[in-house]
């Protein structure tokens, strides 16, 4: 009778996988020995695997390659990071390594790509696709990185204030982007995104902003839909329409000669993923040319923004498992030594699933759980995996510790959570471990950030007095004395 933690995965799964192995009942993950990681750095802990990173950038550009020389297509092929999945310089740093581009969401974007231009990181040929709703601070940033001579800066249009706007704070021609108001799916609670500008006026918009306009160039259509790349009737409909508006705006307006399909390639959440990247690249790029033959335009560069690809599977956390209770006939509650809200948030705010697999004990006999977190939170908990009805891990036994993973965790996470910041309840952020290869290949790991202390928390929250800063009470108190 096959009873074991691993007879239940190799059942279900094809196992092992290309990421996950096991050597001696324990998992591994790109080859990193996991419980030897727990064993020198503890337990709960975050990790990053960097070079994950560099290996989804250029599968993806060799997809992209393949299907451009496939289709004859002749345009090029432009792969952009999403900063806001992580900023992190570590993250930035690998990416880089790639010869890759960059797109920001917000004012403080703009600092990093000048700290990264000052460390050469990018230089002035490096694309930096501006998206997201601009106020005062980012209009300025982005005058600055242009005034101070990165042309490769672009600026997408999100609403019909933004270009005049950017007009009066930037000194000489620049080019632009305008940003597709999708249409979303009909389960949305809205129907057209608030971000950017409706399929019909797009075109009034150049003809009246940007057509006589002698500072603006038009270079870029943006479209991106919340759904992300999928082979579903709505995906392809969606595209289909942003290819029209893209060819009678080229018929127009010559300078236009780069498309944006954004990002939205999902990322491995259990051992049944399945996703076949390579026919959705051929065909987005066949469908782009299609259209473009039968109107007799030329094809547009392409454009990517890629965020959760290019940095969710390089990263992990693993928690130890403290206590089980008991709580009724059937539920058995496996509590973590961390907080699911805190450091997995999308697990509670948008019910996302990782792969969750034990690292230890696989020769163990397995029990159905639910899992939850520390907080007094009743929403702390995880219970369910995408391919099941219910978490399977190994018996508890308080004389035998349990670890547990969750993996592809690396994008948004910690912005999302806060990191650095107060956490739920006070449950201090956990130790986060960087994981690299050396030229030899061997693994070299390095501590990014310790585990918070309960004096950080304090800080923050005003009990401990910031070395250099006065409180308001004693800044008042002065203002009185020099008053009087």
């Amino acid at each position: 009778m096959k009873t074991k933690y691993i007879d239940l995965i190799d059942q279900t799964f094809y196992f092992p996988q290309e990421e996950f192995n096991l050597e001696n009942n324990q998992l591994q993950f790109h080859g990193i020995n996991l419980m030897a990681l727990i064993a020198q750095y503890g337990a709960p802990l975050k990790f990053t695997y960097l070079p994950k990173i560099s290996e989804n950038i250029n599968r993806a550009k060799g997809w992209f390659d393949k299907a451009i020389k496939t289709n004859n297509y002749a345009g090029k092929y432009n792969y952009c990071y999403c900063t806001k999945s992580s900023h992190f310089q570590h993250v930035l740093n690998k990416a880089l390594k790639n010869d890759i581009h960059i797109e920001t969401s917000s004012a403080f974007d703009i600092d990093i790509v000048e700290n990264l231009k000052t460390q050469g990181k990018i230089n002035d040929d490096t694309y930096v696709i501006c998206n997201g709703f601009k106020r005062d601070q980012y209009i300025q940033n982005i005058a600055r990185l242009i005034n101070n001579g990165h042309r490769n800066c672009i600026p997408i249009i999100d609403n019909y204030e933004e270009l005049s706007l950017l007009s009066e704070t930037i000194n000489d021609k620049f080019q632009v982007g305008i940003r597709i108001a999708s249409e979303e799916e009909p389960k949305f609670e809205f129907y057209t995104s608030r971000l950017g500008i409706g399929y019909r006026n797009i075109v009034p918009f150049y003809n009246n902003q940007i057509k006589g306009n002698p500072k603006v160039e038009l270079k870029m259509l943006h479209f991106f839909i919340n759904t992300g790349i999928r082979d579903t009737a709505y995906y392809w409909n969606e595209l289909l329409k942003c290819l029209k508006v893209y060819i009678n705006l080229k018929k127009i307006c010559p300078t236009l000669d780069s498309l944006n399909i954004g990002g939205g390639f999902p990322i491995k959440n259990s051992l049944g993923f399945n996703y076949d990247y390579e026919y959705m690249i051929n065909e987005i790029v066949n469908q782009i040319q299609i259209a473009c033959e039968e109107a007799c335009v030329d094809v547009p560069n392409i454009f990517t923004e890629f965020g959760s690809f290019t940095v969710g599977e390089s990263g992990g956390a693993i928690y130890e498992v403290l206590y089980q209770k008991q709580q009724n006939d059937r539920e058995k509650w496996n509590m973590i030594n961390s907080s699911f809200i805190t450091t997995l948030p999308d697990t509670w705010a948008i019910n996302k699933r990782f792969i969750m697999l034990a690292v230890n004990r696989w020769d163990d006999e397995y029990e159905r759980v639910l899992l939850g977190g520390l907080t007094c939170d009743s929403d702390d908990y995880y219970n369910s995996e995408q391919h099941m009805n219910a978490i399977y891990l190994p018996k508890y036994k308080k004389e035998k510790p349990l670890y547990i993973g969750f993996f592809n965790t690396g994008a948004y996470q910690e912005t999302i959570g806060g990191f650095g910041g107060l956490q739920h309840c006070l449950i201090p952020q956990p130790k986060h471990i960087i994981i690299d290869r050396n030229e030899e290949d061997n693994l070299i790991t390095s501590v990014f950030s310790e585990q918070q202390t309960s004096e950080q928390l304090l800080s923050i929250l005003g009990y401990q007095k910031k070395e250099g800063h006065s409180s308001s009470l004693e800044n008042t108190k002065q203002q009185l004395e020099t008053i009087i």
